[in-house]
C-alpha cells in the first residue's frame, strides 16, 4: 500500500492522536508560513511594468512565449533585444526546450530531498513545510493595485527581501533547493520555488495542485517593500487587508490559512513557538477541527502573544489563526472545512495554485492549462 493510501485511510477514520499520523519516513515538519513583518517604512512600491532583463534567458530556456508588456516603448525595445539575445544564448548553451517531463524530473528530485530532514534531525523529519513556506512567501507579496511583488522574479534571493522579518529562516529552504537549481540550471528560481511548494503539499498527503512554469528571475531593485506578508499578532482587519490586497476573498483566506496543518513556529525565527497540529507533516483538515473543538488559552511565557491548547499545552495558535473563529464570515468556512476535508482540499488546491501565479503575466506561461505533476507514489507505480 502506498503512503498516500495510508494517509487517506487514516483520514477516513479521523485519526487525530499524536502518534497516529505517521507520514513518509517519520513525523515531519518545518516552520510553515510564519510571519511577523514590520510595516513598510514609507517606501513606494515599484511598478512591475519595468520588464525584467535579468532572467529573460531563464524564461527563454524554459520555452516561455514571452510578450513584452511594458508601456514604455524604449524599455520594450531593450527588453525585446535582451529576449532575443537571451534566447540565442539559451539555445547555444542547452540546445533544448524543457517539456513537462523535464519539469517532472525536477519535481522528483525535490520529492527525494524532503525526507532527508530526518537524517539531519531537522524539525519533525521533513523539509516539506519550510519549502511550502518559501513558495508562499515568495508569492504572497503581490499587490494587485500596483501589480508588484509575487512569484515572478524570485526576489527573495536578494538581501533586501531576504532580510524581511517574515522570511527569517527561509535561507534553509533556499539553500536546500540550490543543488537542484545547479542540476537543472534551465529552471528559473521562481518556477523552482513554487514547484517545491506543490511537491510539499502533494508528497505530504495533500491534494493535487495545478502548476505551470513561466516565471523569470529578476533583479534586486524589484524587491517588494517589507510589510506585505501577514503579521501574526494582528486581528481580522489586518488579515483581510493583507489577503484582499492579493485579490483573495474571505473563503479563500480561510482555505489558505488551513495550510497551518503543516509545520511549526520557531522562537528564533518568528518569535512564536510550537506546532499547530499533532501531525505537522501531514496535510489534513485537523487545523480547522482543533481550532473549533479545543479550548484555547493564552500562553504564559516571555514570547509574543500566542495561544495554546488547554488540554496538553503542546499545540499553538496564532492571534491571526484565532480570529478565524471569532469573525462570523471566517468561522462559517472554518466549520465547513472542519466537516469536509474533501471540500477543503478542493478549495485549498485552487487558492494555492492561484497564489503561486500572482504577479506572473499570463503571456509568460508555457501552457494555457496548468499541469498536474505526478507524486512519488504515482511515479513508483509506473
Amino acid at each position: 500500500m502506498s503512503f498516500a493510501a495510508l494517509r487517506a485511510s487514516a483520514r477516513r477514520v479521523n485519526v487525530v492522536a499524536p502518534s497516529a499520523r505517521v507520514s513518509r519516513g517519520a513525523l515531519r515538519n518545518p516552520a510553515f508560513r510564519k510571519y511577523s513583518t514590520e510595516a513598510p517604512q514609507g517606501s513606494a512600491p515599484k511598478s512591475n511594468n519595468k520588464l525584467l532583463i535579468g532572467g529573460v534567458a531563464a524564461a527563454a530556456i524554459g520555452g516561455v512565449a514571452f510578450w513584452v508588456y511594458t508601456s514604455n516603448s524604449s524599455s520594450a525595445r531593450e527588453a525585446g533585444t535582451a529576449l532575443k539575445s537571451g534566447a540565442q544564448a539559451a539555445k547555444v548553451a542547452t540546445n533544448f526546450v524543457p517539456t513537462k517531463e523535464e519539469y517532472q524530473k525536477v519535481y522528483n528530485r525535490i520529492a527525494e530531498i524532503l525526507d532527508a530532514a530526518a537524517d539531519k534531525g531537522y524539525d519533525d523529519g521533513s523539509y516539506g513545510p519550510i519549502l511550502l513556506r518559501l513558495a508562499w512567501h515568495a508569492s504572497g507579496t503581490y499587490d494587485k493595485e500596483t501589480n508588484t511583488g509575487g512569484s515572478n522574479y524570485a526576489t527573495m534571493r536578494f538581501e533586501p527581501e531576504a532580510k524581511h522579518g517574515a522570511n527569517n529562516g527561509l535561507n534553509i529552504a533556499r539553500d536546500l533547493l540550490e543543488p537542484i537549481k545547479q542540476e537543472f540550471p534551465w529552471i528559473s528560481y521562481g518556477d523552482l520555488w513554487t514547484l517545491a511548494g506543490v511537491a510539499a503539499v502533494q508528497e505530504l498527503g495533500g491534494p493535487k495542485v495545478p502548476w505551470r512554469p513561466g516565471r523569470i528571475d529578476g533583479t534586486a531593485d524589484l524587491c517588494p517593500p517589507d510589510g506585505r506578508l501577514p503579521d501574526a499578532t494582528q486581528g481580522a482587519d489586518h488579515v483581510r487587508n493583507i489577503f484582499y490586497r492579493m485579490g483573495f476573498n474571505d473563503q479563500e483566506i480561510v482555505a489558505l490559512v488551513g495550510a497551518h496543518a503543516l509545520g511549526r513556529c520557531h522562537s528564533d525565527r518568528s518569535g512564536f513557538e510550537g506546532p499547530w497540529t499533532f501531525s505537522p507533516t501531514s496535510v489534513t483538515n485537523e487545523f480547522y477541527k482543533l481550532l473549533l473543538n479545543e479550548k484555547w488559552v493564552w500562553k504564559k511565557w516571555n514570547g509574543p502573544k500566542q495561544l495554546e491548547d488547554k488540554k496538553t499545552h503542546s499545540l499553538m495558535m496564532l492571534p491571526t489563526d484565532y480570529v478565524l473563529v471569532q469573525d462570523k464570515s471566517f468561522k462559517k468556512w472554518v466549520k465547513a472545512y472542519a466537516d469536509d476535508e474533501d471540500l477543503w482540499f478542493k478549495d485549498f488546491s485552487a487558492a494555492l495554485s492561484r497564489l503561486f501565479e500572482l504577479g506572473v503575466p499570463s503571456q509568460q506561461f508555457v501552457t494555457s492549462e496548468a499541469w498536474i505533476m505526478k507524486s512519488s507514489d504515482e511515479k513508483d507505480e509506473n
